[in-house]
């Protein structure tokens, strides 16, 4: 009972917790391995990434904004599409 406010917060048992949480690191670690693609490399990335949303200023919120449309243009039919093909199954 002394852990209940702990495992409250982590959503389960800290054992058990941490035993999730090591499967699905070496699962992640073996994908990325396959991919090439190495812990510091991901970091250097998201580092230059933010560098560069940094240097474009406001130009980078255009951006943002046209990858929403480009995302918006396909997610958007497809999801009228999911929704028209479901009124039918309601009834």
């Amino acid at each position: 009972m002394t852990n209940r406010p702990l495992s409250r917060f982590l959503g389960d048992t800290p054992g058990r917790v941490i035993l999730k949480l090591l499967v699905l690191s070496f699962v992640v670690g073996v994908l990325l391995s396959a991919l090439d693609l190495h812990p510091l490399d991901v970091f250097d990335g998201m580092v230059h990434f933010v560098r560069r949303l940094w240097n474009l200023g406001f130009e980078a919120l255009g951006q943002l904004g046209g990858y929403f449309v480009l995302g918006a243009v396909v997610v958007v039919p497809v999801w009228i599409v999911i929704r028209l093909m479901s009124l039918g199954r309601r009834d």
